[in-house]
């Protein structure tokens, strides 16, 4: 039955704005369909012309400056510290260097859906200032750092900051821009993304060989610097009203306690699954039960108990929705994994040293970019996602099935061609996604849609860091010879331990490490190119909705400006 516009209770205000009185739902038949301030532009899609995009002004690309700036800073971070790590651990004497990198991940996972909460309450340029400091003090305390419990204690602090500012810069780019036209300027970030993740590598490599990897971290406090100072000088968006308690009281404390300590509890069993312990140990077993039956309680909690709810259920109400956020993970899983492994294949079976590793998975790293912004730009032109996502994952597949034929003698050359179609495939998914999670939801839900959305994201990558790390520690077991393993450090990572000693052994044992860790390798490729069909599958769940024609008016940066001459 068609749906006409006399059949729906609107009404106008004075200030013309146009009100329905039927119920907040949200499903994928009319996703338009809610209560809301904004809901002038939101009419059920009843005509097809689209409003042209506004003329950005000065204001505008300054805060999308600060929010590259921010952006970039964080991902560098990441991308370099893990090619200096086992320098950082032989230097401090740390003998669990993999935890450099997990306190930060875990407390940068753990904190990204109170972050997207706080945002709502308190604000947005208040939150992001506060997590530009954050993220300065413990790069700061992890340059400085001595020993372990300081260096892990600077990461941690790290990852709050880190968490904050990916959270904060995804929701503020949404205030300020519609959804149909966002295309484009998700691709800048991903150009971000890719020049930080590209370059990153490098730099860790070359402050590790130089001896100065202190300044890994240090270089963190003068980029945070000048991004807070963007932030404070023309990120003026609205500040909610009310008091301190007020606000204190809209915070879901029992669903953040919830969702940190299991997210904490899953981490710590995903780390040492496999590689510290036997997956089957009690070790590992019992933090990823406390963990797994911490979330379920949390999804009850928040469904039927939470007042204020840190992931509203209407984020989850939708198939469309719920396509997107799964395969925001699944692609993130081959993504992690590639970028983390594709470095040992060509370190233990090239004999490249860490900085040529580094340069040689360019072939992922700087097609992604370009492909991300094509593929914004043909969203934000035919307002249809679908396309872009399954093309992409299609590319990906074909890539990733190439890449199990690779051997231990194959040409250089033949590895980055594969790189190059798995890197457009990734561009063309990664930033796509967005748009199916937040088609089918009001532009007030942005936020912790958002926080959601980055959250799977940053937690898929920790899955794909620890599927990889228990995939080569079991394969390279069983296939390295005996002689070999035996002169490795027990408790160890096998591919981490081995790859200094391959380059000094004598033929043909090293030719037979060469081939183990090759075929170790084909045995992860062959399971993230498995989760990789998973997400292609769940693409097919989606709806082509509309996208969005307006922001939240609560967060309007003319709105702010004008309060703020007033």
């Amino acid at each position: 039955m068609a749906l006409q516009l006399k059949d729906l209770p609107f009404r106008r205000d004075d200030d013309q704005t146009l009100h329905s009185d039927v119920p907040t739902v949200v499903t994928d038949e009319h996703p338009q369909l809610y209560n809301s301030t904004s809901a002038a532009a939101h009419q059920v899609n009843l005509e097809d012309d689209q409003p042209q995009p506004i003329r950005k002004g000065t204001t505008f690309w300054m805060i999308l400056s600060a929010l590259i700036i921010s952006f970039f800073m964080v991902v560098l971070e990441g991308a370099s510290v893990g090619n200096a790590s086992p320098t950082i651990a032989g230097d401090l004497s740390i003998t669990q260097f993999a935890w450099i990198g997990t306190a930060y991940g875990l407390s940068s996972t753990a904190l990204l859906p109170l972050s997207g909460g706080l945002a709502q309450i308190f604000g947005r340029r208040p939150v992001m200032l506060v997590s530009l400091t954050i993220f300065a003090v413990g790069g700061a305390l992890s340059g400085a750092s001595r020993g372990t419990a300081t260096l892990f204690a600077g990461r941690t602090i790290q990852g709050l900051g880190g968490g904050g500012v990916l959270t904060l810069s995804s929701i503020i780019l949404s205030d300020l821009v519609a959804l149909h036209e966002r295309g484009l300027y998700n691709g800048l970030f991903s150009l971000a993304w890719t020049a930080a993740s590209g370059v990153g590598p490098v730099i860790g490599g070359s402050f590790a060989q130089s001896g100065h990897w202190r300044w890994l971290f240090y270089m963190n406090v003068p980029f945070a610097g000048c991004a807070a100072a963007f932030v404070f000088f023309f990120v003026r968006l609205p500040t909610p009203p009310g008091s301190l308690r007020s606000k204190l009281k809209q915070i879901d404390w029992i669903g953040n306690a919830l969702v940190m300590g299991s997210t904490v509890a899953l981490v710590i069993g995903l780390t040492w699954g496999g590689v510290e312990y036997p997956w089957l140990s009690a070790q590992v077993l019992v933090p990823l039960i406390v963990g797994g039956i911490g979330m379920a309680i949390f999804m009850l909690y928040e469904t039927l108990l939470a007042t204020h709810p840190l992931v509203p259920v209407r984020l989850i109400y939708n198939r469309t929705s719920i396509s997107g956020l799964v395969q925001t993970g699944l692609l993130s899983v081959p993504l992690t994994g590639l970028m983390y492994y594709l470095p040992v294949y060509y370190q233990a079976c090239t004999l490249a040293s860490p900085i040529r590793a580094g340069t040689l998975v360019f072939g992922v790293a700087f097609t992604v970019a370009p492909t991300t912004l094509v593929a914004g730009a043909l969203i934000t032109a035919t307002k249809r996602y679908r396309p872009p996502i399954w093309f992409g994952w299609v590319l990906l597949l074909i890539g990733q099935g190439l890449l199990t034929t690779l051997k231990a003698t194959s040409a250089k050359a033949t590895s980055i061609g594969f790189q190059i179609l798995i890197g457009v495939g990734i561009g063309a998914v990664y930033s796509s996604t967005y748009f199916p999670v937040l088609a089918p939801l009001p532009v007030e839900q942005n936020a912790p849609a958002l926080a959601l959305y980055v959250f799977l994201r940053s937690f898929a990558q920790i899955w794909g860091v620890a599927i990889g790390a228990t995939v080569l520690q079991n394969q390279l077991s069983s296939r390295l010879p005996q002689a070999f393993l035996e002169t490795l450090p027990s408790g160890a990572s096998v591919a981490y331990s081995a790859i200094p000693a391959i380059p000094a052994l004598a033929s043909p044992l090293r030719e037979e490490v060469q081939v183990a860790f090759a075929e170790s390798l084909d045995v992860l490729w062959r399971v993230l190119c498995a989760l990789s069909a998973v997400g292609a599958f769940a693409s097919l769940w989606m709806k082509g909705l509309s996208l969005h024609t307006d922001t939240d008016r609560r967060w309007d940066v003319n709105k702010a400006e004008g309060e703020g001459e007033k």
